[in-house]
């Protein structure tokens, strides 16, 4: 075969793909951010376990919502595997990041540096599971990127991701809530779709890579994820909640521009 460029559709069953990925990383950031906002009302002590949840969701929901998207993916002329290290490893990278930026808010005072560190930890998060997910993508070809749509993939994430936890450090209420998951459900699919904008596939006549078919192995890990996130939706649920809330709930409008 000689090599060529291949034909690469991102929306090979339509929109039901998009869709489902995007409510999926709405479902992961809601409840992710409810945990947080749970743990802010708790002096710091009591925070962990409340921080630690609201990393699984959100590294669980960014994970489920890039291999509902990839189900959507298709390369003309090449089977599509994955190989288990990279995708396994794709997953505990996004729960261990985006806890990164999830723990430094959580305990850092609320001022405007903290928060943009803690975006910019969360945003990373999402842009390095995406791209090592990525990896663990095989085809029968070369795959490259475009390097202005992988950093302006990386901006987007950032930037919605900072602005998700803005209104969840600063705005109370439901709205609010449904609000900055909205919008971090838009970072982490606008991150994904402009990032798989950026690539481009030379087919050749290399031997098929090694890997499993998504049916076999994302798939059911997918479904396995998903209970997690229920799970943890349950546990948010019927927790109680703090009557009296922690100092550190104090108005974030002064907290959030410290002037000492």
């Amino acid at each position: 075969m000689h090599p060529h460029t291949a034909h690469i559709d991102g929306f090979a069953y339509g929109w039901v793909n998009p869709a489902l990925s995007y409510l999926i990383a709405c479902t992961g950031a809601a409840l992710g951010l409810r945990c947080t906002v749970r743990a802010l009302t708790l002096p710091p002590a009591r925070r962990l376990g409340w921080l630690v949840l609201s990393a699984v969701e959100l590294g669980c929901g960014i994970w489920t919502m890039h291999f509902m998207a990839m189900m959507g993916f298709a390369v003309t002329g090449s089977a599509i595997v994955y190989r288990v290290p990279e995708t396994l490893g794709s997953l505990l990278l996004a729960i261990l990041v985006v806890g990164a930026g999830v723990l430094y808010v959580g305990y850092r005072r609320r001022t405007v540096a903290s928060l943009l560190i803690g975006g910019t930890v969360t945003g990373l998060g999402v842009a390095a599971m995406h791209y090592l997910g990525m990896a663990a993508m095989q085809v029968q070809g070369k795959v490259s990127y475009d390097p202005a749509l992988v950093a302006l993939s990386v901006a987007i994430a950032v930037a919605a991701a900072t602005a998700a936890l803005w209104m969840t450090l600063n705005i109370t209420g439901f709205g609010a809530s449904l609000a900055a998951s909205l919008i971090a459900g838009v970072a982490v699919t606008a991150m994904h779709y402009t990032g798989m904008a950026a690539v481009s596939v030379e087919l050749d006549d290399r031997v098929p890579p090694g890997g499993l078919p998504a049916s076999q192995f994302i798939v059911p890990l997918a479904v396995a994820i998903m209970a997690v996130i229920s799970i943890g939706g349950f546990v948010l649920t019927l927790s109680p909640q703090e009557q009296t809330p922690a100092p550190a709930r104090e108005p974030l409008r002064v907290k959030l521009f410290d002037r000492d």
